[in-house]
């Protein structure tokens, strides 16, 4: 039987600006960073939040022999467009962590709105993916 989610696909345009941009500006923390070259040098990245089990996969779009090369290019253009998903975090206090992500440099689509389930921000990842942050009521 299934037992816990361990990790999640996030699509990104650059492992390392990826990697900068969740670290550095979001303030997760890496917990694997390995390079297989048996398999192209395929590079199996994670973080995740601080006291988190749960970790996000940052991933290039792969080509063949994963995905045909049309498909490769097509996903590429829906991530920059922001159409290959989105994540959802939690915080305390909306305002406040908008105010120190911006200051990081975080580019913002929303600022801080309330909405009936709580106080609700919205941006987006140095590849495109939506990301919403939440101060839930």
């Amino acid at each position: 039987m299934l037992t816990k989610l361990t990790n999640i696909n996030v699509w990104v345009h650059d492992q390392e600006e990826a990697l900068a941009f969740y670290t550095d500006k979001l303030g997760l923390e890496i917990r694997d960073d390995v390079t297989v070259p048996e398999m192209d040098n395929f590079r199996w990245l994670t973080v995740a939040l601080p006291g988190q089990e749960t970790a996000l996969a940052l991933m290039t779009i792969p080509g063949p022999p994963v995905f045909d090369a049309e498909t490769q290019a097509q996903m590429k253009d829906l991530l920059a467009k922001g159409a290959l998903g989105g994540l959802f975090f939690a915080t305390d206090d909306c305002q406040a962590t908008y105010e120190e992500l911006s200051g990081r440099g975080v580019e913002f689509t929303q600022e801080p709105t309330q909405q009936p389930y709580g106080i609700d921000a919205g941006f987006r990842d140095i590849s495109g993916n939506h990301m919403r942050l939440a101060q839930l009521a």
